[in-house]
């Protein structure tokens, strides 16, 4: 593999990354404002049921994002490209 091709897939891995920890914040942040609606008024089933998948779903996704971040940038540290 030629290091243009290294230097492509560790950007368009950054990128995914990226978009991978904002989405990953963004759900998040919508179940903490769902979770602070819910508890100005009163928590009803599918209340609870959206603020839980915000976070199952913001977990599932964020936790592979961050960890690979981590292994692109200790990548360009090993091994500088560019």
């Amino acid at each position: 593999m030629s290091t243009d091709d290294l230097a492509a897939r560790r950007r368009r891995i950054a990128q995914m990354t990226t978009i991978g920890q904002r989405l990953g914040y963004l759900l998040y942040l919508a179940a903490a404002a769902l979770f602070f609606s819910g508890f100005a008024t009163s928590f009803r089933g599918p209340l609870v049921t959206a603020v839980i998948a915000c976070l199952v779903v913001g977990s599932l996704v964020l936790a592979p994002a961050i960890i690979f971040s981590y292994a692109v940038r200790a990548a360009d540290r090993e091994e500088p490209l560019a």
